[in-house]
């Protein structure tokens, strides 16, 4: 068996959901994986890249592996609110404010799904997801935690205020999302008195080798269980 499968302990299947609101007017597709147990489960909330759902079976790798922990894992289709798969770096600044809005419509109809428990509900997000999770998070107080993989800090972060445990997760060789930005998030956080986790891998980029990928797991994981719970 492989390490990382004996370690995560892998189940499920990544199944394709019907849409919920995101919106009066978009629907969005989220996918759902549950998780091992019964009754009402803690729920995360995992959002993609700028890649969209392009690398889909990455994203089932990580969402089946959460599931494990006992989490049912939820994968918004988000970029559906903007009508593209993929988001170009130049429009990210113009259409963030609108997945934001697509996603916090996604958390609501989220709370009212009776298999979830709704006062245990996490958000990691990669990259841009990242930095929506952020967002999300520094609008709403009920989230319970946040994992950040490289993500890039939000323009609306110190306007907000948040109050969710952090865990961020950066590469120190990364060019599309320098490390300063995972600096500064953590600054500001720990200013605002959030508890942040923070760990830098020596010369990693925009994605992790395999060692920092278990490392990374490993510690979301661990770091998710604390807060959240499974």
């Amino acid at each position: 068996m492989d390490r990382r499968t004996a370690l995560l302990g892998l189940t499920g299947a990544l199944v394709a959901g019907s849409p919920a609101a995101a919106s009066a007017q978009t629907p969005v597709t989220i996918d759902r994986v549950e998780g091992a147990g019964r009754g009402r489960r803690p729920a995360i909330l995992l959002l993609h890249g700028a890649d969209g759902i392009t690398r889909r079976a990455q994203y089932q790798f990580a969402a089946n592996a959460l599931a494990g922990q006992g989490y049912t894992v939820l994968f918004p289709h988000y970029f559906e609110v903007t009508g593209e798969q993929r988001a170009s770096f130049g429009e990210i600044g113009r259409k963030y404010p609108v997945w934001r809005g697509g996603l916090a419509s996604v958390i609501e109809s989220v709370r009212k799904d009776p298999a979830i428990d709704a006062s245990r509900l996490a958000i990691v997000g990669i990259s841009l997801g990242g930095a929506l999770a952020l967002s999300l998070a520094a609008r709403d107080g009920r989230i319970g935690a946040v994992v950040s993989y490289f993500g890039f800090l939000p323009e609306d972060l110190d306007g907000g205020r948040p109050r969710a445990p952090t865990l961020i997760l950066h590469g120190s060789a990364d060019r599309i999302v320098p490390v300063r930005n995972a600096q500064r998030i953590e600054a500001l956080l720990r200013g605002r008195g959030v508890p942040v986790e923070t760990q830098i891998y020596p010369g990693e980029g925009h994605g992790f080798s395999q060692a920092a990928q278990l490392d990374a797991a490993t510690r979301s994981v661990a770091f998710l269980r604390r807060h959240l719970g499974a």
